[in-house]
């Protein structure tokens, strides 16, 4: 038992893990959240670019020596506004759009990565560097990672009522396109919350996946707030741990483990996974073979 004890307590004699944990559980929670309405709106291409897209915004306010937040929603709502530029229904689709868009500006910035002289460095905003979160760092985690929350606790009804049917929404009174703005501008300060913890490439599987196999284990949205969160936080602390004693990348290891749960959730979800759903219709056949 002492042993036990002593395996999950050792990683926290280390104040740099302590911080980890408390980053990750931060952002975790948040990304688990906003990701729950973007599966439900098909918003999974547009957090991939807005995720990717603030990297610029996120290197320029370093450079100006602005909080990162601001730099990022800039972007993200610059982001958006070409993408709605260049898609031409007859030319250019909104897919194709979203990929020159988000890889332009992050290719920019990379650019101004490189360019950039620093004491400090700037390529952990590509992959994170949970190890690394200072008291500053985690303290402006918390503080991005609470507005946001708050945000989507506020607005919760119009933002789900926004998801399944922007146009009942419009009926009682409601803007369908503030709500999508307000979203998206959620969605860049989630991507500056989740930076420190995995980087700017893999944000987005933080934003998608808790969504996503919530959405695969219940039909109600309500239990979806839930469980995506529950999934995130759960897989951030397994992940932590198994970096810690197999010496592994942190950040990948959340979302490496955070793929592995959804996996089994696709594969033996009571309702909709793939496995449960062959083993129900062999059922009946191997009753009529028996009879």
């Amino acid at each position: 038992m002492t042993a036990i004890v002593d395996l999950l307590l050792d990683p926290f004699d280390y104040t740099f893990m302590t911080r980890a944990l408390a980053a990750t559980l931060i952002a975790s929670t948040v990304c688990a959240l906003l990701s729950c309405w973007l599966v439900l709106i098909g918003w999974s291409l547009m957090g991939d670019a807005v995720s990717h897209a603030v990297l610029p915004g996120v290197v320029l306010a370093y450079i100006f020596g602005m909080p990162f937040a601001l730099g990022a929603i800039v972007f993200g709502f610059l982001a958006v506004g070409l993408i709605g530029a260049v898609r031409n229904p007859g030319r250019i689709k909104e897919d194709a759009a979203i990929g020159i868009v988000f890889t332009t500006l992050f290719a920019l910035g990379l650019v101004l990565i490189s360019v950039t002289p620093s004491q400090t460095d700037l390529n952990h905003i590509i992959f994170g560097n949970l190890l690394g979160v200072s008291r500053s760092d985690l303290i402006q985690i918390a503080v991005l990672g609470a507005v946001v929350a708050l945000v989507l606790i506020a607005k919760r009804r119009d933002l789900t009522l926004y998801a399944f049917d922007p146009t009942h929404a419009y009926a009682i009174g409601l803007n369908p396109k503030l709500l999508g703005a307000l979203l998206l501008g959620l969605l860049a300060l989630t991507a500056v919350t989740a930076l420190q913890v995995v980087g700017i490439v893999l944000v987005v599987a933080m934003l998608i996946i808790p969504g996503a196999t919530a959405h695969l284990l219940t039909d109600r949205f309500h239990r979806m707030l839930l469980i995506a969160p529950a999934v995130a936080i759960i897989s951030g602390v397994i992940g932590l741990y198994v970096s810690y004693y197999q010496d592994t990348s942190p950040g990948g290891m959340v979302v490496l483990t955070q793929g592995i749960v959804f996996a089994i959730v696709y594969l033996f979800s009571p309702a909709h996974g793939v496995v449960t759903a062959a083993l129900r219709k062999a059922r009946p056949v191997a009753e009529v073979a028996n009879a």
